[in-house]
């Protein structure tokens, strides 16, 4: 998706441009601006919003200041301040497993996000954990290492990689469904797991 506007690229009306000031993947729209770059002789290359809006020193405060939703918050900005974070897969009612990069942000602690990838610049989704039951044991049908988090008619399958991070999310999840966080424990379950390469 486009990493300004968030609109999914498509092959005919929607298609990628790179900002040559940022780098960031951008749409027609959102990159339909030219400024002078120094690094390229100053000549006119096309550059997004953002980096137009900086090169010609305007300021462009209102547009900033517009309250993001909360899936609108990039995947790199929780994952570099969470309580714990890492690929998990996933499952919802009866469709097929998909991995998932999750994060609990340390700032909001009973909220699990859910991204494709850690670069994304926008949740897929949002899981208010408190008040959830956790089940620890898996069914004949979930993968190995499974959890599944349900309330009322709301069932989240998880899986992880092994044991040991199973009972890491667990670990900070059980916190999360009675309304703790790890402040309240003084930073007992503060971990952070960075993502395979």
């Amino acid at each position: 998706m486009c990493m300004k506007c968030k609109e999914q690229f498509n092959a005919l009306t929607r298609r990628r441009h790179h900002c040559r000031a940022c780098g960031h993947v951008v749409c027609w729209k959102c990159s339909d601006y030219k400024a002078p770059l120094e690094y390229d002789g100053n000549k006119m290359n096309k550059v997004c919003k953002d980096c137009y809006h900086i090169l010609q020193g305007s300021n462009n405060s209102e547009e900033k200041e517009k309250k993001r939703g909360i899936l609108e918050i990039e995947s790199a900005e929780v994952s570099g301040n969470s309580i714990i974070c890492s690929f998990l897969q996933y499952n919802e009612k009866s469709k097929p497993w998909q991995k998932v990069w999750c994060v609990i942000p340390k700032h909001e602690a009973l909220v699990l996000y859910m991204y494709g990838a850690p670069q994304d610049v926008k949740a897929q989704a949002t899981i208010p954990l408190l008040g959830y039951i956790i089940e620890e044991s898996p069914r004949g049908v979930d993968l190995p290492y499974s959890f599944r988090l349900s309330q009322s008619k709301s069932i989240h399958s998880f899986s992880a990689d092994s044991e040991e991070l199973k009972q890491r999310w667990l670990k900070v999840i059980n916190m999360a469904v009675v309304g703790e966080t790890t402040s309240d424990r003084n930073g007992a379950v503060d971990e952070h797991l960075e993502p395979s390469l």
